[in-house]
């Protein structure tokens, strides 16, 4: 999932830190973020799934 973008983020931000450079602890914030929001969206999308199956369970039934 975001997991690369996940590591990736925090590498960046340390890196940052490290050197003094805000844009690269910004954007390995952005990163981390994104790798959230993905992980957020694939959760979605199995709940979606699941819900998607129990309706069509109940639809052969009636």
């Amino acid at each position: 999932m975001g997991i690369t973008d996940k590591v990736s983020g925090r590498a960046k931000q340390a890196t940052g830190a490290l050197t003094g450079s805000k844009a690269t602890e910004r954007e390995g914030k952005e990163e981390e973020r994104k790798a959230d929001k993905k992980e957020e969206a694939a959760e979605a999308q199995s709940v979606a799934e699941q819900k998607q199956a129990e309706a069509d369970r109940l639809e052969r039934r009636t």
